[in-house]
């Protein structure tokens, strides 16, 4: 058999395989115990019947046309119109001429986003994304049918990047929200709306959830529990509902992960739950209320994770705001979160997120590590206003008397000087700022530490002079790790780990 017809037979087989995977996965999805299906091979294999094969599959891709006739009533095409400016060019700049042909002052452009919405309640409410409507001037909704309806914003939640806008309408087909909760990994979900142009209106793509529980989506605003899908998502299909396969909406596009500007098989959206909470706020009040701790915080580093056994996603808190409910409940700067409700944090966007999730008013426990020690601390959150926020933080002229330092853990120091405080815009230092760091050192690339951080405090004792410092990790026996407390440039407490090398 010549290669040819080898490549021939071999993608009939392949085929032939495929198509049984498939229809036996349509099987399991709709509970069939393939029963009556006597049918063999000659090795005694048993082969699905002809006419059960058809009524699986058929079966199956009812259930994704149900769906979208279900669906695609409450679907609707925004297109957005934005009043922009642009600086006039003179053909004459950079000439002599360039003072006598002066152009006037900017020019003034019409521009129109294209996105996708999804209705909400029957009077007219639709859910879409923030970034579809910002700074529009004029709104256009096209429905299922058809029909341009004009709209108007009801109010706008940029962190959460949702928005919720009006139609004229009565008994208009809306959607049921369901569980974003109870979305597994390896569903099948529908992506809805209208991608990359407005002739492309209420398309449909089908998909799996491919990972719960995102913290951070590329492209979109804020922290959030983002469901990831490879259900197709392309431009103008922000602000469309996904659906699981009763037709209920999970999510809301939002983001894509690109390298073309097109679909890659990389789709985020919002989670129904959080979708919910946020729309019926919009509609009531116009604005979002939302729970507020009063830190900043960064991951904790690599040392400090595995010489002191703490949980991957331990987070450092770099500073508490006065007056706020995390101050008022006792936490402090530099405490290691570890867990949040009991549970271990498993990266330290967790708790931002959990934060996010609760209502102001209510109590959420935080579980700290402070100087070698757990502690669980209750604290009643307050609301967020404009000017507070939770977040993530940004990341002496003495030399010590030896070049050990450097030699053993890679760093140099000093005393800080009034001067060296006062270039740091620091009040009060005190501590050995750190001058050179030794990068061949995997320790040191790893604990984070880097020149102008001040370390305050070494194995839980304070370091005020280098003396000091050098008196404590003198008193560390060799091969023990220890706790390093710094302050960064901009005044945040860092939290680290090393360990004192063998003798």
């Amino acid at each position: 058999m010549d290669a040819k017809k080898i490549i021939t037979a071999a993608a009939i087989v392949a085929a032939f395989v495929a198509g049984v995977l498939f229809v036996s996965a349509g099987a399991n999805l709709f509970g069939s115990d393939n029963s009556g299906l006597p049918t063999t091979w000659a090795d005694g294999t048993t082969a699905l019947d002809e006419s059960d094969v058809s009524a699986q599959a058929m079966a199956f891709q009812e259930t994704f046309v149900k769906v979208s006739e279900s669906v695609n009533p409450a679907v609707v095409q925004i297109q957005a119109r934005r009043t922009q400016e642009r600086q006039r060019r003179s053909p004459f700049e950079g000439t002599p001429f360039e003072d006598f042909f002066r152009q006037p002052g900017p020019q003034q452009f019409e521009s129109q986003a294209l996105g996708s919405g999804v209705i909400a309640r029957s009077d007219g409410y639709i859910i879409t994304n923030n970034h579809v409507v910002e700074d529009a001037t004029e709104l256009s909704v096209i429905m299922f049918d058809g029909e341009s309806m004009d709209a108007e914003i009801i109010g706008t939640d940029p962190r959460s990047d949702l928005a919720v806008i009006k139609v004229d309408g009565e008994d208009l087909p809306s959607i049921s929200f369901g569980d974003s909760e109870a979305v597994k990994t390896g569903q099948w979900v529908l992506a809805f709306g209208s991608p990359l142009s407005d002739q492309l209106s209420n398309s449909v793509t089908a998909g799996i959830v491919s990972a719960v529980g995102r913290l951070r989506a590329m492209g979109a605003s804020s922290v959030s529990n983002f469901i990831q899908t490879d259900a197709a998502i392309n431009p103008g299909n922000s602000g469309g509902p996904l659906v699981d396969m009763q037709g209920r909406l999970v999510g809301i596009n939002t983001a894509i992960v690109s390298r073309s500007g097109g679909y890659q098989g990389i789709g985020f959206a919002i989670p129904s739950n959080t979708v919910e909470r946020v729309t019926q706020q919009l509609i009531e009040d116009g604005s979002v209320r939302r729970a507020y701790l009063g830190v900043r915080y960064q991951p904790a580093p690599e040392t400090l994770v595995q010489n002191e056994d703490l949980p991957r996603g331990a987070a450092i808190i770099a500073s508490v705001e006065d007056g706020s409910p995390a101050a008022e409940a006792g936490l402090q700067q530099g405490d290691i979160v570890v867990a949040i409700e009991g549970q271990e944090l498993q990266e330290y966007l967790q708790l931002g997120n959990s934060v996010m999730q609760k209502e102001p008013g209510e109590e959420i426990t935080v579980t700290v590590d402070r100087n070698g020690s757990r502690e669980e601390i209750t604290v009643e959150l307050g609301t967020m206003d404009q000017e507070s926020s939770d977040g993530e933080s940004a990341s002496g002229d003495e030399t010590p008397s030896s070049d050990s330092m450097m030699e053993e853990l890679g760093l140099s120091f000093q005393n800080v000087s009034p001067e060296i405080a006062r270039q740091l815009g620091l009040e009060n230092a005190e501590g050995i700022v750190i001058t050179d760091v030794d990068t061949r050192s995997r320790m040191i690339r790893e604990s984070g530490l880097r020149p102008r951080h001040i370390i305050v405090r070494v194995n839980g004792e304070p370091t005020p002079d280098v003396e000091t410092f050098q008196s404590v990790y003198a008193g560390i026996e060799a091969g023990t790790a220890f706790r390093v407390v710094a302050r960064t440039p901009e005044g945040m407490a860092f939290v680290t780990s090393l360990r004192k090398p063998e003798n």
